[in-house]
């Protein structure tokens, strides 16, 4: 099974570093995605309706409203429900990733993030969204 074509996959990063999204729009835009930046939930939560995006990683930690709080309102939206959200945090704790699958995360993943990692998990829902077509 070969690698999964991204092309055009719409994929939404919200982080309150700009390093951050800076260096997952570049992983990302390298294989085809279309990347849509947000850098808060607020912002986020703003800009969801307008790109629809297929693909959602959030940072935990967010001044004003944190990524539990953000993929809380996202995944209470019917219209997002089904939307994977893949949580960021600088540390790995199992405290963290218990609370992410509490607000309903579909994933986690450590920073900093290699552009593999981040590409396997656009890859993983890329692919479960292709196949469900």
């Amino acid at each position: 099974m070969g690698r999964v074509n991204l092309v055009g996959v719409k994929v939404m990063v919200i982080d309150d570093s700009q390093t951050i999204r800076r260096s997952a729009e570049i992983f990302l835009q390298a294989d085809g995605c279309e990347v849509i930046q947000a850098e808060d939930g607020f912002d986020a939560l703003s800009k969801i309706s307008r790109h629809d995006p297929d693909i959602i990683f959030v940072d935990i930690m967010m001044p004003r409203l944190d990524g539990y709080q953000t993929c809380s309102l996202i995944k209470r939206n019917p219209r997002y429900k089904a939307t994977p959200v893949i949580m960021l945090s600088s540390k790995d704790g199992l405290f963290d990733r218990a609370r992410g699958l509490v607000v309903g995360s579909d994933q986690y993943l450590t920073k900093p993030f290699t552009k593999e990692s981040l590409l396997q998990a656009v890859s993983i829902y890329a692919r479960a969204e292709s196949e469900a077509d």
